[in-house]
């Protein structure tokens, strides 16, 4: 019985070890901004304000300032000063560290921790693996391998983030 514990503790640290060596998606460079080696990106989320180190093209790098633009932020790096640098980094993805990532308030979760999630009915039927979330605008849509399912109160029922599913109940002529 006490080897099972051991076995489960161990996982743990693993999982733990693993989530701290996760990189998160922040947004794509789309172009510099300027002469002097900045960059507008694209963001996937909306906290980049608040990040102080990135990894581009795999090495980490510092922020030395950021602000938003319309829906695009702009950021300078340090160490990137002039425009044939930044011109480089184009279409490029920007990450962080999945342990620097601000927490989130009680029943709001990052994306990333979500996909590859097993989807059940409210009647224990599996609908398979959480693929994508989508953003509308009104609501989020959970993709489910063809099945897109709303992510509204009276659809998406319960997250178990220990399990690693999320159950739903669907609503007639859903799929």
């Amino acid at each position: 019985m006490e080897k099972n514990k051991t076995d489960k503790d161990e996982n743990k640290k693993l999982e733990n070890s693993l989530n701290e060596n996760q990189k998160m998606e922040l947004g794509v460079i789309v172009n510099t901004f300027g002469l002097k080696g900045e960059l507008k990106i694209y963001p996937y989320v909306d906290y980049i304000l608040k990040v102080k180190k990135v990894y581009i093209n795999n090495n980490l790098m510092e922020i030395e300032r950021a602000r938003i633009q319309k829906n695009i932020f702009v950021i300078k790096l340090k160490g990137i000063d002039t425009i044939e640098e930044a011109e480089n980094l184009k279409n490029t993805t920007v990450l962080m560290d999945r342990k620097d990532a601000p927490e989130l308030p009680k029943g709001t979760y990052y994306v990333s921790d979500l996909i590859g999630f097993d989807v059940y009915t409210d009647e224990k039927k599996l609908l398979g693996k959480l693929d994508d979330v989508l953003q509308t605008g009104a609501n989020d849509v959970y993709q489910v391998g063809k099945i897109l399912i709303p992510v509204i109160k009276d659809v998406v029922k319960q997250i178990d983030t220990d399990n690693k599913k999320i159950i739903v109940h669907l609503l007639k002529g859903l799929i």
